[in-house]
């Protein structure tokens, strides 16, 4: 079930955002600063909790790690005492949470929707910068045991990773795209005693042997066999083409495009041309793909504005960037002919 709509008011570097994402492909760029994970966190967090029905609070003490637990620094930060409030609405239901900053513990935070919320669960996931899965042995009862300085997010996308398959075979439309993935991938993902390895002809090779933008697209390979992106969950994937080589960008979007005309909603946050070219070359007429730019006004409040097409966005960082470089190249190729 997708978002339909993302309301801040005084929440982290947010004064003010009132977001509209799409139910297909949402395209966060902007630059660093804006705001474009706290959007994706505070989503995944709301997300989450629906299927465990635990504290929105403590979720998002978990998810952002304040300074000694203190929900209140997740409070916009100026002058005075200030009430932040975060609501997340889906097609069926709202949950809505506000706490002071000078709130040092979760049980003060005021929460309304919870209960109808959890009554519409939301399968979800988040894909951080840092890949998770060579890592992954030992680090859940670590996790669970020791206080450790962790985002929640690293533990949370173990758990989905570890989840069994299905029982019955993947439909279809899930099997074609595992069997496009295995070619990129060149191989299976397996699984043995927490450990993960790529099977192919030639054996198994530990995910710590293997270059670590090819174990982002196995992990992508492991949420699609075991069912965690299917029709009505919600994908947020952090910067995909971290140490990820460009020529894998293609069959990359390619997924995702199709993910999204499978029902699956997509927010993924990124700094690199060729992803959004990729992207805009790709998606179809019919496809529902919105690329939202987040940035900082005159009064230094982040703002966002939407556009279906890639050539629409304004401001557009990444665009500017190579425009920049561009007239540069030419400049120099002038002088250098003079």
């Amino acid at each position: 079930m997708p978002i339909t709509r993302i309301r801040l008011e005084h929440f982290t570097a947010f004064h003010s955002l009132d977001f509209h994402p799409a139910s297909g492909l949402n395209v966060l760029i902007g630059a660093n600063g804006t705001g474009k994970t706290h959007l994706m966190k505070v989503a995944y967090a709301a997300c989450d909790v629906s299927k465990t029905k635990k504290n929105l609070a403590e979720k998002l003490v978990r998810v952002y790690l304040p300074s000694n637990d203190a929900l209140g620094r997740l409070v916009h930060r100026q002058r005075g005492r200030q009430r932040c409030s975060v609501e997340i609405s889906s097609q069926a239901a709202s949950i809505r949470i506000s706490f002071s900053s000078h709130a040092t513990s979760v049980k003060s935070a005021r929460i309304e929707g919870a209960t109808r919320w959890a009554e519409h669960p939301i399968e979800s996931v988040y894909i951080p910068v840092k890949e998770m899965l060579a890592n992954a042995p030992g680090f859940r009862a670590l996790y669970a045991q020791r206080e450790i300085h962790f985002e929640e997010i690293y533990a949370d996308i173990l758990d989905r990773a570890y989840l069994p398959p299905l029982r019955g075979r993947p439909d279809r439309q899930r099997q074609k795209l595992l069997g496009k993935l295995q070619k990129v991938i060149q191989g299976k993902v397996v699984l043995k005693n927490e450990e993960f390895f790529l099977r192919n002809r030639r054996g198994e090779l530990e995910f710590t042997l293997l270059a670590e933008g090819m174990r982002k697209l196995g992990l992508l390979w492991v949420l699609l066999q075991n069912g965690t992106l299917l029709e009505g969950a919600v994908l947020f994937w952090d910067e995909p083409e971290t140490n990820l080589n460009p020529s894998l960008f293609r069959p990359l979007v390619h997924i995702l495009l199709e993910l999204q005309r499978l029902g699956t909603q997509i927010f993924l946050a990124t700094h690199d041309y060729v992803i959004l070219k990729e992207i805009d070359l790709q998606k179809r007429p019919d496809d529902d793909v919105l690329f939202h730019a987040l940035y900082r006004n005159e009064e230094d409040r982040i703002m966002s504005v939407s556009a279906t097409e890639y050539a629409s966005i304004h401001p557009n960082a990444i665009a500017e960037t190579f425009s920049n470089l561009y007239e540069r190249e030419i400049e120099r190729l002038v002088r250098g002919t003079e």
